[in-house]
């Protein structure tokens, strides 16, 4: 399978792993289903981030050949508190000297949080109507090119992070312009904030806040398995 993914499908307790190790959701998920998973994944991708990796990487090109589902396990960073404009944080990576890039970073990092609560987490990353725009481009291409292939989705993560001021208001607004569209255009979600919530607000996961420990990726993985074994006859697995 496929997996378009944010960090959330590569870190652990402990922060980045590679995307083979076994412990990750989406191998624990194609592990369940006797496969394996591609991932195709970056550091704050929202639906958007997806659409581009989809529409420009060559290497996905190709695996559009032999894969059996594809994943879009994107969402969860597009409704994250974004009190700088993306274009504007994103691009604070290429100030120049180094030095100033590194005092102007660590400015955010103590302003984002304070910002975040201030501005009641909006805007957000992405906002859902764009979410849902990206989202349904790329699934309305996969169906052009293969029109057999399972696609499946998910909702929004939860957080309790203190980087983000544990404001997480842009998730309702998401959640539900997010199912509404699954819905008209067919395409299963599954939903992160009951299977994986309990795990992260609990205080299991990464000291973050944010990503998961090894038994929430087991958790979103088994989910996921199931959610698709049902789906994959359809091509034949």
């Amino acid at each position: 399978m496929l997996v378009f993914g944010d960090s959330l499908s590569f870190h652990g307790p402990d922060g980045a792993h590679p995307a083979d190790d076994e412990r990750l959701w989406p191998n624990v998920a194609a592990a369940g289903l006797g496969g394996a998973a591609d991932l195709v994944a970056g550091i704050g991708w929202n639906a958007r981030d997806a659409w581009w990796s989809l529409t420009g990487d060559p290497r996905v090109w190709a695996d559009l050949h032999r894969v059996d589902a594809v994943l879009f396990a994107v969402g969860s960073m597009d409704t994250l508190p974004s009190p700088l404009p993306t274009y504007l944080r994103i691009g604070l990576r290429y100030l120049r000297p180094d030095r100033l890039r590194s005092a102007v970073r660590s400015a955010y990092r103590i302003a984002q949080p304070r910002l975040a609560v201030a501005t009641r987490g909006r805007p957000a990353v992405l906002p859902a109507h764009l979410t849902v725009h990206y989202l349904d481009r790329a699934v309305t291409a996969l169906r052009a090119v293969r029109p057999e292939l399972p696609i499946v989705g998910m909702l929004p993560s939860v957080h309790r992070a203190a980087s983000y001021g544990y404001v997480h208001t842009a998730r309702a607004g998401a959640v539900d312009a997010m199912t509404a569209w699954a819905a008209r255009v067919g395409v299963p979600l599954l939903d992160l904030g009951e299977v994986v919530g309990p795990h992260v607000l609990g205080g299991h996961g990464n000291p973050d806040g944010m990503h998961w420990g090894w038994a929430g990726h087991r958790a979103v993985g088994t989910a996921m398995a199931e959610l698709l074994v049902p789906r994959l006859g359809a091509v034949g697995t």
